[in-house]
């Protein structure tokens, strides 16, 4: 998976995660506070994973540009 699709798919996983617990909340549902809650964090590690992917591309085309540089 790319990074964009992971940060789109972490931030789905984060607003459904928080919309379970909200229902949950209300429902007094403990088993769905925790689904909630379990799926906000796993939204929360695919958006750092793409923010990861990304910084990594950008260390590496950073370095291809400086390697470049340096062989011309």
């Amino acid at each position: 998976m790319g990074h964009i699709e992971d940060k789109v798919r972490g931030a789905g996983n984060e607003a459904a995660g928080k919309v379970k617990q909200a229902v949950g909340d209300l429902t007094d549902d403990t088993q769905l506070q925790a689904e909630g809650e379990a799926q906000e964090l796993q939204g929360k590690g695919q958006t750092a994973l793409g923010k990861a992917k990304d910084a990594i591309g950008d260390a590496l085309e950073t370095a291809g540009d400086a390697l470049k540089k340096s062989g011309s």
